[in-house]
């Protein structure tokens, strides 16, 4: 690990004016950048501990939405009854993740901006153009079984491993920035990630000096819940696929629908294309299938990814049917 200065920020305007200093770089649970910081992949020259921010509280808002601080521990946010109860997704999220210990740690913010755990991109002898911009992508020819099948490209094949901020991305919520001026802007969860083009080495829409203060949840969408993670073994481990899906179904017909996928690309990935394949359709699997089907329209295997595409439309129909089942219809 390279030598580091340190600070500890007590309020957020501290903070985010001394981030803006050449290598700085803020610090929370730290649960992925002191990992990152020990293979030298990051290095930064300052760390501003903005752990004793008070940015922990869960409120109410007005319109019957939660805003969810940015400090906030994962565990905290699954175990709250109010996300328990209206945003059940987000909480089988984060359980989802890590393991108890991490969750207890790890903060909502960090979560959002963590790093991906593509196996080139920790190795430093390695090319990896998210690492060391025009190093290539060793990724592209090489061991992809857990690589992108949606929005990659030529520079970068690697996914984001984050479970909440696929729930998040189906509860079209808002992340919200400030920045050194003390102003604040909202941007949606959407949008907050950037694809890899030909700058895999720019995340997200984050400009110098901002940070998350926190994340925005309209309130609930009608319809059930339900988040669904495929993956090699049962516990600590990211997603193969993933599924975030809130179904909306009366009377054998689909109202409304919303789709996240996981582990499938760049950033959490909402599929407009199956949500439309849905509205309106009758909630059978054959409007599953047609609904997954549209979502993998665009997907494009690398060799050792290639299972990833029928494995993603199996566990789409399959979350989406239990979805679409009312409480009752539940097997006992």
């Amino acid at each position: 690990m390279r030598p580091f200065t340190y600070e500890r920020a007590m309020d957020a305007q501290t903070a985010v004016a001394a981030v803006s200093r050449a290598g700085a770089k803020f610090i929370s649970g730290g649960t992925n950048l002191l990992d990152l910081m020990k293979l030298d992949i990051e290095r930064p020259s300052h760390l501003v501990d903005i752990s004793r921010l008070p940015l922990r509280d869960i409120e109410e808002l007005p319109d019957g939405g939660l805003r969810i601080g940015a400090q906030a521990a994962n565990s905290d946010v699954a175990a709250d009854t109010r996300v328990r109860t209206r945003y059940p997704v987000l909480s089988e999220a984060l359980v989802a993740g890590a393991s108890g210990q991490l969750r207890n740690k790890a903060s909502t913010g960090g979560n959002l901006l963590q790093r991906t755990r593509c196996p080139y991109f920790y190795d430093t002898s390695a090319g990896c153009n998210k690492r060391e911009p025009g190093s290539g992508c060793s990724a592209i020819g090489g061991l992809n079984r857990t690589h992108a099948i949606l929005g990659a490209s030529d520079s970068c094949i690697a996914t984001h491993p984050s479970d909440m901020a696929v729930a998040m991305t189906a509860l079209d919520a808002e992340v919200e920035l400030l920045d050194a001026d003390e102003s604040v802007r909202h941007v949606a969860l959407t949008d907050f990630y950037r694809l890899p083009g030909d700058t895999p080495h720019i995340e997200t829409v984050l400009r110098p000096g901002e940070m998350i203060t926190a994340v925005r949840l309209p309130p609930p969408p009608p319809g059930r819940q339900l988040y669904r993670k495929v993956r090699d073994r049962a516990s600590y481990e990211f997603a193969l696929v993933s599924v975030a899906a809130v179904v909306s179904a009366e009377q054998g017909t689909v109202d409304t629908a919303r789709v996240a996928l996981g582990g499938v690309a760049h950033k959490p990935w909402r599929s407009i294309e199956a949500e439309a394949a849905l509205t309106g359709r009758p909630a059978t699997m054959t409007t599953f299938q047609t609904a997954a089907d549209a979502a993998m329209r665009d997907a494009v295997g690398r060799g050792d990814n290639d299972f990833k595409i029928e494995l993603a439309k199996r566990t789409l129909c399959r979350t989406l049917a239990q979805a679409a089942q009312s409480r009752a219809e539940e097997p006992r």
